[in-house]
């Protein structure tokens, strides 16, 4: 367990999962060094659409790197973005982090894709544990993704968590439009989440041997219409923020389910 001094500065844990080698984790290390001191556990390789996946059935290796000189201290983990919070909080460090930051996720995490992401998941994780938390992700899956104009979000998001919290269970998820010349994003939007889905298929094909694989495809399509959802600011060219929470009870069903079973 690593023994964490400090003055002043918060210590900000960072995670991902599209490895630690990825644009957009470095780009938030170098961020976050800006806010505190910064503690880096993230995947050895991309874990995308890992959900909340924890390894139980093999073991995980975590050794301490050098990916890029700073201030920061980093190990690259085996494991899933859910194991990486785990290790972190549980064995690596002495001391509980101050902020969980999560991303930035090449590619959206809005709506559904909430449920599936790695992202969004290490960030709920953090929320569990007691740590305000954030996932960021940029809308945009190019290994060059421009993050210039999403930085001054993360930046004023950061900044106001660091200095106000969030409340107990809920953790943000912070969704940035892809960078168009010419056309400036907005502003943030705090939103919910949208009724959108994906309409999938399976393109079924025939390996050299002739035996059968799939390959899931399929399409997005948003059937919500309306103003306020993280679908909407984003279209419109806003930074859609939607607080999420772990407590999955559907709370407006628990009397029609006692109704239905015991006829109350």
């Amino acid at each position: 367990m690593l023994k964490i001094y400090r003055m002043k500065r918060p210590l900000i844990l960072v995670v991902n999962d599209d490895g630690i080698s990825a644009p957009g984790i470095r780009n938030l290390i170098r961020i976050m060094n800006d806010f505190g001191d910064v503690f880096v556990v993230a995947p050895d390789s991309p874990q995308s659409a890992k959900g909340h996946a924890i390894t139980i059935e093999e073991t995980i290796r975590c050794d301490k790197v050098i990916i890029e000189d700073g201030p920061q201290t980093e190990y690259s983990c085996s494991g899933t973005p859910v194991d990486c919070v785990k290790l972190a909080v549980n064995q690596l460090l002495d001391i509980k982090p101050d902020l969980c930051v999560s991303g930035i996720n090449h590619g959206s995490n809005s709506s559904i894709n909430v449920i599936y992401s790695g992202t969004m998941s290490a960030a709920v994780e953090g929320a569990l544990k007691g740590i305000p938390s954030i996932g960021f992700s940029l809308l945009d899956y190019a290994h060059n993704a421009d993050f210039t104009e999403a930085e001054q979000y993360i930046r004023k998001v950061t900044k106001e968590v660091l200095e106000n919290g969030l409340d107990d269970g809920i953790c943000l998820n912070v969704n940035i439009p892809k960078r168009i010349e010419g056309k400036e994003i907005k502003g943030l939007k705090v939103s919910r989440q949208a009724d959108a889905n994906w309409e999938e298929e399976f393109d079924e094909r025939k390996d050299p041997k002739g035996k059968k694989y799939y390959w899931l495809t399929g399409k997005f399509v948003n059937y919500d219409k309306g103003t306020d959802t993280d679908e909407w600011a984003l279209a419109n060219h806003y930074v859609s923020v939607v607080p999420v929470q772990f407590d999955v009870t559907a709370h407006s069903s628990l009397a029609s389910v006692n109704k239905l079973l015991f006829n109350e």
